[in-house]
């Protein structure tokens, strides 16, 4: 039998383009938890999210025979991910307007006042719920950045943007972020 986790990505990938489905299991296992964090830091933790993550896979699978292997594959996946999160917030936004007024907005994170936090789940919640109330140019960049761990050139190679633009994002990001998180940092 075959020992898939001792082969490389490219390996793996070209096993795959052959129609292996247990190379491409491997991939998606490698892969997953990665994929993951990226739609869950730019959706929320839900079934829209879980939707995401899966496409992001079903559409590696479908362009699998063009992969050239120029970007690393968690790179690439990981752009995918962006992508399809960013597309799910564009359609969100475009739902929304079907049943908010125009001058209606999304409510402001609720971040209770308290001095101590019961534990860490809690506070790690008003973070995340935090993190999905700031715009997703912003959020984008946090997810990659501060989440992902990717270094800002890598942020701009994967948004396609200035590493200039990725910077000051990052900072604006922080400065709502620190003000929507005063009560848990006070």
């Amino acid at each position: 039998m075959l020992d898939y986790s001792a082969k490389d990505d490219l390996a793996l990938i070209e096993m795959a383009k052959d129609n292996d489905d247990a190379a491409f299991a491997e991939l998606v296992y490698r892969y997953e938890n990665t994929v993951s964090k990226t739609v869950i830091g730019m959706l929320g933790n839900g079934d829209d999210a879980k939707d995401t993550a899966q496409q992001v896979f079903i559409r590696f699978f479908r362009a699998l025979k063009d992969f050239r292997g120029e970007a690393a594959l968690g790179t690439y996946l990981t752009r995918i991910a962006i992508n399809l999160s960013l597309n799910e917030l564009k359609r969100r936004k475009r739902l929304s307007g079907l049943f908010f007024r125009p001058s209606e907005s999304y409510p402001e994170p609720v971040i209770r006042d308290s001095d101590n936090y019961e534990n860490e789940l809690e506070a790690e919640e008003l973070v995340h719920k935090a993190l999905q109330s700031i715009e997703s140019k912003y959020r984008s960049v946090v997810v990659l950045r501060m989440l992902q761990g990717y270094s800002t050139r890598e942020t701009a190679d994967l948004l396609g943007l200035p590493v200039g633009t990725v910077l000051s994002r990052l900072s604006r990001a922080q400065e709502k972020l620190k003000e929507l998180l005063k009560p848990l940092l006070d």
